[in-house]
């Protein structure tokens, strides 16, 4: 079975007008991504065409950055009830956007989200910020942790107008790992291009760790990391489609292993 961990499937109203202007760029099939956005069966049929079984629709809370806002919770969630053996959904959490974090994830949890991106660069945060007092950072993590909900976080760089790149360095991922053993941790990006070696010490070192090499320009994103592929199979390696500079879907490897997102256990936390 052949799973895109991170495809950007996403409400097109809430994007700010610059983000969405990065997004159009050098694409003329954007309409056809709207529609994608509009309408699952239509993202479904792509998916046939590009010989993927399933795809992670990665959501997340930015604002300031991008224009999202916590509706990309019950998007994902409804969009991906239209086949939820194929499409797997992928919300948020943002510390500084919330009034009652305690509900917030209840309400995650209660939507059946199957995953949770943290996108520093967008969110303006540093990923182990409940060291800072950020104590809302805590709570997202521990309550991943214990009901089973891998967190995705982007490490590395970001073009979009407003992103802060210091957030995207993935060392501050070691905290987290060291902190909270038991949270499956998704690297995004492989800390691409500037931290790409930490990002593979972080791999070697945590066995909850996982890279996610999305959004890579090579053809073969997988040469970038060659030891990774032998020391550790069960990274995911995906697209980033449509972010900026993945025309496609259909280049994934048939040698990947399924992503971590798997069903969530509701626990205590």
């Amino acid at each position: 079975m052949i799973t895109d961990c991170h495809v950007h499937i996403a409400p097109m109203e809430l994007f700010k007008p610059h983000a969405l202007e990065l997004m159009k760029r050098n694409r003329a099939n954007f309409d056809e991504i709207s529609e994608y956005c509009r309408s699952p069966k239509a993202f479904l049929q792509y998916l046939d065409r590009c010989g993927v079984d399933r795809a992670a629709l990665i959501n997340y809370v930015a604002p300031e950055v991008i224009g999202f806002t916590n509706e990309v919770n019950q998007f994902v969630a409804d969009y991906c009830r239209h086949a939820p053996k194929r499409l797997i959904s992928c919300g948020s959490l943002h510390p500084r956007h919330t009034t009652n974090i305690m509900a917030d994830v209840e309400h995650i949890l209660r939507l059946g989200i199957r995953m949770i991106k943290i996108h520093p660069p967008h969110q303006l945060l540093f990923p182990n910020d409940y060291l800072n007092g950020v104590n809302e950072l805590e709570i997202i993590y521990r309550a991943a942790e214990a009901n089973g909900i891998p967190i995705m976080f982007h490490t590395g760089t970001s073009i979009f107008p407003g992103a802060r790149n210091k957030y995207g360095d993935p060392i501050y991922l070691d905290d987290v790992a060291v902190d909270f053993p038991k949270l499956k941790i998704l690297m995004a990006h492989g800390g691409r291009p500037l931290w790409m070696n930490t990002a593979f010490f972080l791999l070697r070192r945590h066995p909850n760790v996982y890279l996610d090499i999305s959004g890579i320009p090579p053809k073969n994103p997988a040469d970038l990391f060659p030891q990774a592929r032998r020391d550790r199979p069960q990274n995911a390696l995906r697209t980033d489609w449509p972010g900026p500079g993945v025309p496609t879907s259909n280049g994934i490897s048939r040698n990947s292993r399924p992503c971590p997102c798997r069903k969530i256990r509701r626990n205590k936390y």
